[in-house]
């Protein structure tokens, strides 16, 4: 899995016109899947999520996760993260997983970061959907969960 993870102040999407999803204060979640992914990927993204450290404490550090501060979780699903830009300027999406797999794993992610006591709100899975936050900070990371660890 591959995520791109923003510290937001308030976060939304929106499908055909409507608001699908929003958050407050929290994390905007763009998570892709690949082919080799599985629950150990779900399961350990969501830990990473709900325990990185990037809301500031007291002295103003980033030393305080998601869970701490009550902040939420809008978790939409990005097949382009894993778009190839190799050859040519067209980019290949053969390394993004195709819907039957993505699709259950992003659910499986949400179920595992509600279970951690995470509000989370999602987007809607191979819609066209447009994406509205504020960058807090702006912070934002990109990483990968492969073999249940982040790489």
């Amino acid at each position: 899995m591959r995520c791109v993870v923003q510290r937001v102040s308030r976060a939304a999407v929106e499908v055909d016109g409507h608001v699908v999803g929003s958050i407050g204060p929290g994390l905007l979640a763009l998570v892709a899947v690949t082919g080799s992914d599985a629950r150990t990927e779900a399961v350990a993204l969501a830990s990473k999520l709900t325990a990185l450290r990037i809301f500031p404490d007291s002295d103003g550090k980033m030393n305080r996760s998601v869970l701490e501060v009550g902040g939420e979780v809008l978790l939409v699903s990005q097949f382009t993260l894993y778009g190839d830009l190799r050859k040519g300027n067209r980019p290949s999406f053969i390394s993004a997983a195709p819907p039957e797999v993505a699709a259950p794993l992003i659910e499986q992610l949400a179920v595992e970061l509600r279970g951690q006591g995470i509000n989370v709100a999602t987007g809607s899975f191979g819609a066209m959907m447009k994406v509205d936050l504020v960058n807090d900070g702006p912070v934002t990371l990109t990483f990968d969960v492969v073999g249940g660890r982040v790489v």
